[in-house]
């Protein structure tokens, strides 16, 4: 590629940019949050792994209300291999899940399911220990369904429905569809589509990027 095919190419990329920075506040355009592995822990969990009483430290709001990044970070122990320092999102969950992507499974020897978030049955487990304790979960590795979560407000003026599929356009050198999006509908949720590392790597996606939802019809 000589030096004025690479100047085109920055040229279309920057209007393309400019082009959806203008158009942000359509309904069809949502932003990007991008989840790296992580952790959901129920409050039994996180007492024997932090000690009795133990409460999360909020360091970080999250965009989704109420979801934080919490100080405590835990140690993710698989057949294969380990993660130290894996990040504990907050606040407590009913019941304990861990998030990967299909690269972080593999690492660790873990055959994990792509599924929504929550669905936690047959889906395998796995070993946290912190500085207080070890946990053994007989389930809750997932890799998560991409999604979006979408207030009734946006998902109205879309046309679209709680657990519908709709489908996700980017821009850029690395254009890419994303097919099966799963539309999260509450009054709970901000408008914000949820994608791995190994998803939005591949599609030389980043944080805070906006993306065009096509719904299916």
């Amino acid at each position: 590629m000589n030096e004025d095919e690479k100047k085109v190419i920055e040229q279309i990329v920057i209007n393309t940019v400019k082009k959806l920075i203008s158009e942000k506040d359509n309904p069809n355009r949502v932003v990007l949050g991008i989840s790296n592995k992580h952790i959901h822990l129920s409050k039994e969990d996180i007492e024997t792994l932090f000690g009795k009483g133990h409460e999360l430290t909020n360091i970080k709001d999250l965009k989704q209300p109420g979801q934080y990044a919490a100080k405590e970070m835990v140690k993710v122990i698989g057949p294969k291999g380990s993660f130290d320092k894996v990040r504990i999102l907050g606040p407590a969950r009913p019941e304990s899940q861990i998030e990967l992507s299909l690269t972080d499974a593999r690492t660790i020897g873990i055959k994990a399911p792509v599924c929504e978030s929550g669905k936690l049955e047959g889906t395998p487990g796995i070993t946290l220990e912190g500085p207080c304790g070890t946990v053994t979960l007989t389930h809750g590795v997932i890799i998560a369904l991409r999604h979006i979560h979408m207030p009734p407000s946006v998902a109205e003026q879309l046309g679209i429905k709680d657990k519908d599929w709709v489908t996700v356009e980017t821009c850029g050198i690395r254009k890419t569809i994303f097919c099966n999006v799963l539309a999260r509908v509450s009054d709970k949720f901000d408008y914000e589509m949820h994608l791995d590392t190994d998803e939005a790597n591949a599609a030389g996606l980043n944080n805070n990027d906006y993306l065009k939802i096509i719904p299916n019809r």
